[in-house]
């Protein structure tokens, strides 16, 4: 397999991982589980939101709210999913 689209998927893979841990760390902030005032957890907050927010709100632009659930995770995984098996696809 060239480098090149190795490392592209592994870069991939780690963005689907922080909006993994930015989705679980937000569920546990609006349930009260987590304080958002340490100053861990505000830190480690403000820096997912900072790596997640740009694509997410790009979407959320043009995606509306599901009842009051925001489906733009959602999409970013299949695009995300898409284009790696796109890539896979037509690279082999």
């Amino acid at each position: 397999m060239n480098p090149f689209l190795e490392l592209f998927f592994n870069v991939l893979d780690l963005y689907k991982l922080i909006l993994i841990i930015w989705i679980i760390l937000s569920w546990l902030i609006s349930f009260n589980i987590v304080n958002r005032y340490q100053p861990f957890v505000s830190k480690l907050y403000n820096f997912l939101e900072q790596l997640t927010n740009p694509v997410l709100k790009y979407l959320r632009k043009y995606v509306p709210l599901i009842g009051s659930i925001d489906v733009t995770p959602i999409i970013v995984f299949i695009a995300l999913n898409f284009l790696k098996n796109l890539l896979i696809y037509y690279a082999f």
